[in-house]
């Protein structure tokens, strides 16, 4: 119902919503208060915190990690399967908490409701609580007010209303009364007035139309409701990552347990048949925790961590620990105009005088012409707005921006204001478009006057031309329509000045009449300076930027085109124009539109689900609640740091500068951040592969196991933790924003990983396999102890090679990173535990394996990693002359 009211007369809304303008009886009042629900919205019933946490153990990794961990506990690794247990349990307790957090953004929204509301009932001005107001009630307006409920307005005075929450427009919308015929949106809907947008200026009257989640703002609360949160790409890999690798290693235990239960039968029966039995079981148990990274969920989470801090330097504050991640694999960043690409502040950038004079003003306030002065002074006297001493801006944003600009141009406007103080005034009201005051000036009574351009062109009848008054010729009238057109083709502003002498007594609005028209103004709210390498570096890094903004469609193509968001070939589309299309259309259009203007919170979502439908990982900016929907539908919303709590509580970041550039910044950060899990993931297979490799040539072989299930515990608790956090802490690769963004549906093992990590994996199993077979030829035991030594030296000394795929160590930064030497020297410390005395029985150590065996051991391991980067760096030489030699083979 709402939505038509705006299309209707004034006596067909009053009966259709069975009021008149002498309000509501109490009495029906309360009975559509009782049928209808109170002025409030409505949440849907929520999760408790237990069914929040429960949920959290749905993850195929996070079902694995508890059955590794409780066979730990059966096998005696208590410290093992405990820091399992705390990690899963923190994991689920974070997640409850940011769900909780989520919540939020409707009790942010019912925080915008007003407390109170004036109505007229049964003919009688009173204040009721907001919350008991009806359909059909008769609501008052002030200057200051939060409007209480949707409503078409019945009458009012200069009414100004802040409507930026839902429309996404950084100036207030001007209200008139008069009925519109054709459909348009929130923005365009000058006689409605909606709840939770606040009264700037005037007053006005109205009839309630939409109450709680009928209201504009309760329809964002449905879409609040309705939207799903999406799974981060990550989150998406490593579900489809840890479902492959659980089914992988069930079958590779079960292998290796019915060959070692093959050969016990097999054997010449002289052994404990129960007890070798257990042991096989026992062994494959162990196989299939080594081959588990148990530490993979903490890596994640540490590194995921460690990347919100660098976001913070960023100015980006991550709400939702998955989105760093999400944000480096983003393809399509839809952001909004104001305040985002833009300073939020309507800045005046031209001028023009009847003399044709435009662009910059003289240097000095001593050199002005008259016409220069003249344009200044009315500019600022007749004017609302002031500077706070704090330096806070009061007023409406345009009177602002003409204030701002006469101190720019070394003319302080209170001096001008103190100068000629006001005697009258005639205030700016819709239906003149126009604003008048009286001044006494160089000792002349004169009317100062501003307002729209064609109606201070249409009511002027002198020109002031170089100083002098001369009468307003076709000629003149011609240019300065022109210069207004050309101003407006380029999506400024503007705003025209006049005067005429005027003697001091009452004014009347016929006095705005004959008057001598003085020049143009034109103002924008212009991009910010850094949005335009921002912008740049977007499309280097294989992203495409799209503005979405509440803004009229020429304003919004302006600056998207002077940022080079839109060029020649793209499309623009009002929310109006999206609604008319059918999926289909929009799906064909929607790589080419690169600005939507005039759209509402049901367009935004559209917008963000048909990228997603592509396949895209698509961030969404806003700071209004009309924003608040479509930044939890996208893949990581992005809130800014001044916009509404709503927003921010719907959002997975915020901006704590409200700057585009910074989301670039922070992209960076979050590819890095996933090309330090890839890393650590990749360190972390690479030695388990390695490990699987060298049991099962030994079982081929009929070789003693090489490891026992103690030693392939302590294997995984010293290598899989420090290193793979070490690993978290590179550098970004030099070449890291010049890369399309990567496909969220890629596995995480795909391209150069999963060779490097075959590589390096077959690299560590070869010497360990070399180390048994050398102490194989003094005993059995000598082999185990020289297999165990070489793989933990192996698997640390692998942390060298995996710091990059694209580079060396030593191209890297040998000692760039100074935690991946602590983590080597961390690992040497607690392996050189195992050959004290008494503790290396335990570790199956024989008293004969020496210091030479494991100088051996350490020298297999070195020839390893010595042999991953001499490869590396081979492949990368190859790599990079047949990319020069391609590049020279474009170019000829």
């Amino acid at each position: 119902m709402t939505q038509e009211m705006y299309q209707k007369k004034l006596e067909e809304v009053l009966q259709e919503t069975q009021t008149s303008d002498q309000g509501l009886t109490t009495q029906e009042a309360q009975k559509r208060l009782s049928a209808n629900g109170p002025n409030q919205l409505k949440e849907a019933p929520k999760k408790s915190s237990i069914q929040l946490f429960l949920e959290t153990f749905k993850d195929a990794m996070v079902i694995v990690l508890l059955i590794v961990a409780t066979v730990q506990l059966v096998m005696g690794a208590y410290v093992e399967s405990l820091v399992i247990f705390a990690v899963l349990l923190l994991n689920s307790v974070v997640s409850v908490i940011q769900t909780k957090k989520a919540e939020g953004s409707l009790a942010a929204l019912k925080n915008l409701s007003a407390p109170d509301a004036n109505v007229i009932r049964e003919g009688k001005e009173q204040s009721i609580l907001a919350k008991d107001l009806v359909v059909g009630d008769i609501a008052l307006l002030e200057a200051g007010d939060y409007v209480p409920a949707d409503g078409r307005l019945l009458e009012e005075g200069s009414l100004k209303v802040d409507e930026g929450m839902l429309t996404g427009e950084s100036t207030p919308a001007e209200k008139e009364v008069q009925m519109i015929t054709a459909t348009v949106p929130i923005g365009d809907r000058i006689n409605m007035v909606y709840s939770g947008t606040i009264v700037t200026y005037g007053r006005g009257r109205f009839v309630v139309t939409a109450t709680g989640n009928d209201t504009a703002i309760g329809e964002v609360a449905g879409l609040l409701e309705t939207t799903v949160e999406q799974k981060t790409p990550l989150q998406r890999g490593l579900d489809r990552f840890s479902k492959k690798l659980s089914l992988a290693i069930l079958g590779l235990s079960f292998i290796i347990l019915a060959v070692q239960v093959i050969r016990i039968f097999m054997g010449d029966g002289s052994g404990d048949l129960t007890a070798d039995l257990v042991n096989a079981f026992m062994f494959a148990i162990a196989v299939a925790v080594a081959a588990i990274p148990e530490a993979l969920q903490s890596i994640v989470t540490i590194v995921l961590s460690l990347g919100t801090k660098k976001m913070a330097k960023e100015h980006a504050i991550i709400r939702k620990l998955p989105a760093v991640e999400t944000l480096g694999s983003t393809s399509v960043i839809c952001t909004d105009k104001t305040g985002t690409l833009t300073q939020n502040r309507m800045t005046v950038v031209d001028f023009y005088l009847p003399n044709g004079q435009s662009g910059e003003f003289s240097q000095s306030p001593e050199s002005w012409s008259k016409d220069e002065r003249r344009l200044v002074e009315i500019s600022v006297l007749a004017n609302d707005a002031a500077i706070a001493e704090d330096g806070a801006k009061i007023g409406d944003p345009t009177e602002v921006a003409l204030i701002d600009f006469s101190n720019k141009q070394d003319q302080p406007y209170q001096e001008l204001r103190d100068k000629f103080p006001r005697i009258n005034e005639l205030p700016f009201d819709s239906d003149r478009k126009l604003m008048s005051t009286q001044h006494e000036i160089e000792g002349e009574k004169i009317l100062l006057t501003k307002g729209g351009p064609d109606i201070v062109i249409q009511r002027s009848s002198h020109v002031l031309l170089n100083g002098e008054v001369v009468p307003m010729s076709e000629e003149y009238k011609k240019q300065i329509q022109h210069q207004n057109e050309a101003f407006s083709e380029r999506a400024l502003r503007v705003l025209a000045f006049a005067y005429k002498p005027l003697a001091d007594r009452d004014l009347e609005f016929e006095d705005e009449e004959d008057l001598i028209f003085v020049g143009l103004l034109a103002m924008i709210d212009p991009p910010r300076k850094e949005v335009f390498k921002a912008v740049s570096d977007a499309k280097d890094a294989g992203m495409k930027t799209v503005m979405i903004t509440g803004d009229h469609k020429t304003t919004a193509v302006a600056i998207a085109k002077e940022i080079g968001i839109f060029t020649n070939d793209d499309l623009a589309l009002t929310g109006t124009e999206l609604d008319q299309l059918t999926e289909e259309e929009l799906m064909e259009r929607l790589e080419k539109v690169t600005v939507y203007a005039r759209v509402s919170p049901e367009n935004k979502i559209r917008i963000i689900r048909a990228w997603q439908s592509k396949g895209k990982i698509s961030a969404m900016t806003g700071d209004g609640v009309n924003d608040a929907p479509a930044l939890k539908q996208a893949d990581i919303g992005i809130a800014m740091g001044t916009g509404t709590d709503v927003a921010k509580d719907a959002a997975a970041m915020v901006l704590t500068d409200d700057n585009f550039a910074s989301i670039i910044s922070a992209v960076k950060v979050g590819r890095n951040v996933y090309d330090n899990i890839k890393k650590a993931i990749s360190y972390l297979f690479a030695g388990n592969l390695g490990a699987i490799i060298a049991i099962i040539f030994a079982l081929v072989m009929g070789w003693s196991n090489p490891f026992t299930a103690l030693q392939l515990l302590f294997i995984n608790l010293v290598n899989d933790s420090l290193p793979a956090i070490a690993l978290g802490l590179e550098k970004a690769e030099p070449t890291i924003m010049r890369r399309a963004p990567r496909d969220p549906d890629q596995g995480i093992f795909t391209g150069r990983t999963l060779s490097s990590v075959t590589y390096r994996g077959i690299l560590i199993a070869a010497a360990v396999i070399f180390a048994q077979w050398l102490g194989m030829q003094e005993s059995a035991e000598i082999g185990i102890a020289m297999a165990f030594s070489t793989l933990i030296w192996s698997r640390t000394f692998q942390t060298l090679p995996a710091r990059s795929n694209t580079q060396t160590s030593w191209q890297a930064g040998f000692f760039a990173n100074k935690m991946v030497w602590l983590a080597i020297v961390v690992c040497g410390a607690l392996y050189s535990v195992t050959l004290i005395p008494g503790v290396r029985e335990i570790f199956a150590i024989p008293e004969s394996f020496t210091l030479n065996h494991v100088g051996f051991s350490m020298l297999l391991a070195l020839a390893a990693v010595l042999l991953m980067e001499i490869t590396k760096m081979i492949l990368l030489k190859f790599q990079g002359t047949a990319k020069a030699e391609q590049v020279a083979q474009n170019h000829s």
